[in-house]
């Protein structure tokens, strides 16, 4: 069989779209792109506002270790206390 120049393999094709030096939110609604700065150790969502730990694999290559729990608690009891707040209003407005 012969290879054309215009089929690609599908690594090949995949390969044309890794993004070295960015790792993506761990967030599931989110999943936007960050780019750590070279050697940083911690990296924030600027559209969900989570925070992670970040290790380098290679100075080029970052990796997200895990949430900063005290950033990701805060985030979740506001958001729990909004949906509660929401839940209270509907519940008054049923009972009157």
């Amino acid at each position: 069989m012969a290879i054309d120049a215009e089929n690609v393999s599908a690594a090949e094709s995949l390969s044309k779209t890794r993004t070295y030096g960015k790792v993506r939110c761990h967030n599931p609604s989110c999943m936007e792109r960050l780019e750590p700065s070279p050697g940083a150790d911690r990296i924030k969502c600027a559209t969900c506002g989570m925070e992670f730990r970040i290790y380098w694999v290679r100075p080029d290559l970052p990796r997200i270790r895990g949430p900063v729990w005290e950033v990701n608690r805060k985030i979740a009891a506001d958001a729990l206390t909004r949906k509660l707040e929401v839940a209270g209003t509907r519940q008054v407005k049923e009972v009157v």
